[in-house]
């Protein structure tokens, strides 16, 4: 068992190397944008939500701008032209980071917390391979219950799509991605699911004595 989680943990680590090397030109970026989305100042969530929410009213009909709405792009030019603003993000940010921020001021702390980063990334990739893998199992060991809770799941996707305005719902997407490591990170996803997992818990005893 000990042998299996050391190596567990070299793999653990060795990637999470290659990966802060393969990212090492957007260390500045990932630090400035890791303190916006952890909230380590107050006004943080409230920066996130304006600036999303300027975005998605300026290409909204009702307002001035408007550009993506006039535009319609198509499924593949909307696919090519967000490709090319990352290939061309890819190629500058790492020229042009360090004179902006000033690579001279990499310190000890930076370089720990970017480490930290890195590796919750690398974790979050197994959480979702894991839970990937999971679903392919319960398609093997249960293949009703698979077919009935993935067919039920788009069904709803489906429902919620047809019913809310396409914009409004990206635009809520995202800012929940946007404010999800801030939730998690001061504990409000945690609060707030016990609350939940504690009403619950005291709906299943009532139905339970009810029962009786």
């Amino acid at each position: 068992m000990a042998e299996g989680d050391n190596k567990s943990s070299n793999q653990l680590a060795q990637e999470t190397a290659q990966l802060e090397e393969q990212l090492q030109g957007w260390g500045e970026v990932i630090l400035a944008g890791d303190q916006f989305l952890r909230w380590e100042k107050a006004w943080f969530p409230g920066a996130l939500i304006g600036a999303t929410t300027v975005l998605f009213v300026s290409n909204c009909p009702l307002f001035s701008g408007r550009l993506i709405y006039y535009l319609d792009p198509s499924v593949l030019t909307g696919l090519s032209c967000t490709v090319m603003i990352l290939c061309l993000a890819d190629y500058l940010v790492p020229i042009l980071a360090p004179r902006i921020f000033g690579s001279n001021k990499w310190t000890t702390e930076q370089q720990q917390r970017f480490h930290q980063i890195c590796g919750n990334l690398v974790k979050t990739q197994r959480r979702v391979l894991g839970w990937w893998k999971r679903l392919f199992a319960l398609k093997e060991e249960k293949p009703k219950m698979y077919f009935l809770s993935v067919i039920s799941s788009l069904v709803v996707v489906a429902w919620i799509g047809q019913q809310v305005h396409n914009l409004f719902l990206t635009y809520l997407i995202v800012s929940f991605i946007l404010l999800l490591p801030g939730l998690n990170q001061h504990g409000i996803i945690t609060k707030y699911a016990g609350m939940a997992k504690r009403e619950i818990n005291k709906l299943l005893k009532q139905k339970e004595k009810k029962n009786e």
